[in-house]
């Protein structure tokens, strides 16, 4: 995502991938998320990885896009299943994210 490669970023998600972020949620397809990328500029560098079950993962970031350099630190809720990513969950923070991703884990094991 990070070195602008709109396929390797499509190729890396499932059909569809779930989205979290302040602009709304839902479903979309790996294009959309190539054009997400793209349009939105943003660069993620992870500062801590908190692993929550086999297939949910927390990932503190820094994240920045081109209209302001500053990072700003937020947390992604991120799902994987047969090697592709299909939910990034962005949160504003890492207690969030991590709260977030236990509900998760207890609705998938309660099913």
């Amino acid at each position: 995502m990070n070195d602008g490669d709109l396929r390797r970023s499509a190729r890396a998600v499932g059909d569809p991938i779930v989205v979290l972020g302040p602009k709304g949620a839902g479903p979309i397809t790996p294009e959309q998320f190539a054009e997400w990328v793209e349009r939105s500029g943003i660069k993620l560098i992870p500062r801590s990885w908190h692993p929550v079950s086999e297939r949910l993962m927390v990932v503190e970031e820094d994240a920045t896009w081109p209209e302001n350099k500053a990072p700003t630190r937020v947390a992604t809720v991120f799902r994987v299943s047969g090697g592709k990513v299909t939910a990034a969950l962005r949160l504003s923070d890492l207690k969030s994210a991590l709260e977030l991703a236990y509900i998760c884990r207890e609705m998938a094991a309660s099913e």
